[in-house]
């Protein structure tokens, strides 16, 4: 069997898979974020009891947001608190007498929708979430590809291009991660709604913005016009980069089904004359992907 666990700000759920990737158990509990002992003894209560129910002594796998620092194995930037600064991977290693996996959440989703019936022939897959957040990872003949940092497919911190900022007159949005101008604040939820707030329509949210573009609101449109440019832009400079077979989307903003007809198009306009984009697809196992990914971390192995 096969573990896998999707650590979120709120909740943890926990999966198992059989060989063949079958789920065979899910458990979703309250996720401990103010004490790291409490978290520890939660990931260890859940490993000990699906254990037993299964009668089994599973491989574990850990997705979370945040980054791993690749000489102390310490958790950086992780948004569960108490994880900072922590050897999650020893602690749990000791803890419950087995290897413990830990890779990001969204390195963990390409990692599972690079396979799928959809991608699994392609040699070269790229996840790409576009949700809360902007991240993604790459995955190599099934392989994922971590990079020298442990940063690879990050594609959500370059910066967007002069060219577009002037296109479209755009403000050089501030991120958090201490840089300006990310792809991530513009093509996240969170993005789509600030350009829509920036350039006045009054939609409240993301999917009332969407709802407008559908009815044919004229400056919803525009700005979904201007959302899948951005996009396409990204995309583009990673084909560019990489020359990937195909982009799986995840994140909220991937359930637009738009997107997979609007892109490609909008992609051959940033790439070189003779250079066919990548296809982009929707995700297969959509919010499931992550916890699926996690578990990969040693069935793929």
């Amino acid at each position: 069997m096969h573990y896998g666990f999707d650590i979120g700000g709120t909740k943890i759920e926990m999966a198992a898979y059989d060989r063949r990737l079958n789920q065979v158990m899910i458990q979703r509990v309250r996720t401990p974020t103010g004490d790291y002992g409490e978290f520890v003894a939660c990931i260890a209560g859940l490993v000990d009891q699906a254990d037993r129910e299964l009668h089994t002594r599973g491989s574990i796998g850990i997705g979370l947001p945040g980054i791993t620092d690749p000489v102390s194995r310490r958790q950086l930037a992780v948004n569960v608190p108490c994880l900072t600064g922590h050897c999650l991977a020893d602690d749990l290693t000791q803890a419950l007498a087995r290897p413990i996996a830990i890779e990001n959440d969204c390195r963990c989703f390409a990692l599972s929708e690079a396979s799928t019936p959809q991608t699994a022939h392609l040699p070269l897959v790229f996840g790409a979430i576009i949700g809360t957040g902007a991240g993604g990872g790459l995955v190599v003949n099934r392989q994922l590809h971590k990079g020298r940092n442990g940063v690879a497919g990050e594609w959500g911190h370059m910066p967007i291009s002069a060219q577009l900022a002037q296109r479209y007159d755009l403000p050089l949005f501030s991120c958090n991660c201490g840089l300006t101008g990310c792809f991530e604040r513009y093509v996240s939820g969170s993005g789509l709604l600030a350009l829509s707030r920036h350039f006045a329509h009054p939609a409240a949210d993301v999917p009332s913005l969407v709802a407008s573009y559908r009815a044919g609101d004229p400056l919803a449109q525009r700005l979904m016009a201007l959302y899948v440019d951005i996009l396409a832009s990204a995309l583009a400079g990673l084909q560019l980069l990489l020359d990937v077979d195909a982009f799986v989307l995840g994140g909220g903003l991937s359930n637009v089904g738009e997107l997979y007809r609007l892109l490609p198009p909008a992609m051959r306009r940033w790439l070189l004359p003779g250079v066919e984009p990548a296809g982009v697809f929707p995700p297969v196992h959509g919010d499931s992907s992550g916890v699926r990914g996690a578990a990969l971390l040693h069935a793929a192995a």
